[in-house]
């Protein structure tokens, strides 16, 4: 199962965006809808193989972590309204000291960026932090990886200095786009082997 954490400094912890329900104003969650379509899907189907975790930082109640399963998830519709309503859904059912699975595949809890890092590292697995100045992830072994990427804000720096950092190119890329250069680059790599 390929893991990604994507944080947002800004992205809303409660599921009231305002009357208008703008993405952007609600701590720029149209970045997040992208980021899930993004990392969750290929053109005509569903990846079944991506375990999304989205930590978000911004008002009034961080920190939340979502997760989202693909190899759980309904197939349905991948629209920016559809996943922004189901964004906030899950928001709403959010409970203090408990994991909840809101729908198939998609849960949300009370978690830390530290924490859930600290998770990985206890599983054994190797943080990885996209960053312009790391090694090129084609020099890079990707396997047990968990790929960690920031908003438009970064990351919070004192909790990434020690991990390792990898390089996706010479160009500057959307966060979005950073998941389907990661993903590409880890379904050559599997196609190589078989």
């Amino acid at each position: 199962m390929r893991e990604f954490i994507y944080f947002s400094q800004k992205a809303r912890t409660s599921g009231n965006w305002g009357k208008e329900n703008d993405l952007m104003k609600a701590g720029r969650m149209d970045i997040v809808c992208n980021v899930i379509i993004q990392g969750l899907f290929l053109s005509n189907k569903l990846r079944e193989d991506v375990r999304l975790h989205l930590i978000f930082n911004g008002a009034p109640n961080p920190p939340m972590h979502l997760e989202f399963d693909s190899s759980e998830l309904n197939r349905g519709t991948i629209s920016k309204k559809d996943i922004g309503g189901l964004i906030k859904r899950m928001l709403y059912k959010c409970k203090e000291g408990v994991k909840t699975e809101v729908f198939p595949g998609c849960f949300i809890e009370k978690k830390s960026f530290q924490k859930l890092l600290k998770e990985f590292g206890d599983e054994g697995k190797k943080i990885c932090i996209l960053d312009s100045k790391g090694e090129s992830i084609r020099e890079v072994d990707l396997n047990n990886c968990v790929f960690v990427i920031g908003d438009h804000e970064g990351l919070p720096l004192k909790e990434v200095k020690r991990f390792d950092k990898i390089n996706i190119g010479p160009e500057t890329y959307f966060a979005s786009q950073v998941f389907v250069i990661v993903n590409n680059e880890l379904d050559l790599r599997e196609d190589f082997k078989n």
